[in-house]
């Protein structure tokens, strides 16, 4: 692993010696690239375009950050703003000058990446659920047109999974290696989503079941490494030792923080698609107009960025977890079920008032 760990080095500085210009367009795809874009941006358009990608994509963002954290466990994979500093394949302490950002310094061990692997999985979700409109066109002309979408799309898909792969290696968070498998572990996790039906007609009870499953499992796997002398948190004093601003270190980047605000997201899932707010106002006549579909997704999006503002406090760590699952869990509820209901009961009120 060192060889592949000082080649990745070498390949950072690379990067941040010879492409500092475009470190403003790089830190913007580092943010592309951030899993919880899913819940705040991505969901909000798809659920309301087409109710079965939305869940779909909640599903495939859960299980895949969830196999992320599994897998980050196992591998015990070092950042390399902090393995620079403490391997000794460096004679006579030269070891290389890593530049720092503010987004640098996560605390979780870094492999796979779980910025490249939550935006391959979701992306993979979009851009297939984009081109099953497209398969239906049986013409000539349309089946061309088809090969020219299904190129740009792919095209388009790659463009992205490559420029957040480069930027996450550029601000000496991850090796080259661990963005990479985690394109590959997101494609995978996307990709059996496809051949799962029943997380469409899955009740509120299926929903608290996995999550519970996911979360016992989580902590049991934790718990007994522990009773092992295996710490699984091995990497949070390394982040806080190493990190050249201690302003940078945020306990949202925490292995347990990730799996909380997952689970959140899930049971507000969950719990919304099985409220009558839901079946009022998504499953009756106004949810086929667009002008509801427009209504909402705008609804949603300004919504959910007042969500920004609310401010975790972070001096008790466990106060800091239920609340962020509190959170989490508002955010798919207001998306699926408070503001099409807001909104449908806005526009029968107004059809009254227009007879």
């Amino acid at each position: 692993m060192d060889l592949l760990h000082s080649n990745g080095v070498l390949i950072i500085q690379h990067l941040q010696r010879d492409y500092r210009a475009y470190q403003d367009f790089l830190n913007f795809m580092s943010h592309v690239g951030d899993p919880r874009n899913i819940f705040s941006i991505y969901f909000p358009l798809w659920f309301q375009l087409n109710q079965v990608v939305g869940t779909k994509m909640i599903w495939v963002a859960v299980i895949g950050d969830w196999f992320n954290l599994i897998f980050k466990w196992i591998l015990f994979g070092h950042r390399p703003y902090w393995w620079v500093q403490e391997t000794m394949i460096y004679p006579n302490q030269s070891s290389p000058c890593l530049e720092q950002f503010p987004i640098t310094c996560e605390t979780g061990p870094g492999s796979p990446s779980g910025h490249a692997m939550g935006s391959s999985c979701v992306w993979y979700v979009m851009v297939t659920a984009a081109l099953s409109y497209t398969v239906r066109w049986k013409d000539k002309s349309a089946v061309t047109l088809h090969r020219l979408t299904w190129s740009f799309l792919w095209s388009i898909f790659w463009i992205i999974q490559i420029s957040v792969c480069i930027s996450r290696v550029f601000i000496a968070t991850h090796f080259p290696h661990q963005v990479i498998l985690g394109v590959f572990a997101g494609i995978l996790v996307a990709q059996a989503f496809e051949h799962t039906p029943a997380i469409q007609t899955a009740s509120l009870r299926m929903y608290m079941k996995t999550n519970l499953f996911l979360f016992i499992f989580a902590l049991g796997f934790y718990l007994v490494l522990k009773l092992l002398d295996i710490d699984l948190l091995w990497s949070v004093p390394k982040a806080k030792k190493w990190c050249a601003n201690p302003d940078w270190i945020n306990i949202d980047t925490t292995p347990f923080a990730g799996l909380v605000r997952n689970l959140g997201a899930l049971f507000g899932l969950g719990l919304g698609i099985n409220s009558e707010m839901f079946i009022t106002s998504c499953k009756g006549k106004n949810s086929c107009k667009i002008s509801f579909r427009i209504l909402c997704i705008a609804a949603s999006l300004a919504t959910l960025q007042l969500y920004n503002f609310i401010t975790i406090p972070t001096y008790t760590e466990y106060l800091f977890y239920i609340l962020s699952f509190c959170k989490s869990a508002a955010m798919p509820l207001t998306v699926v079920a408070l503001v099409p209901y807001c909104v449908h009961s806005l526009m029968r009120t107004t059809e009254k008032k227009l007879n």
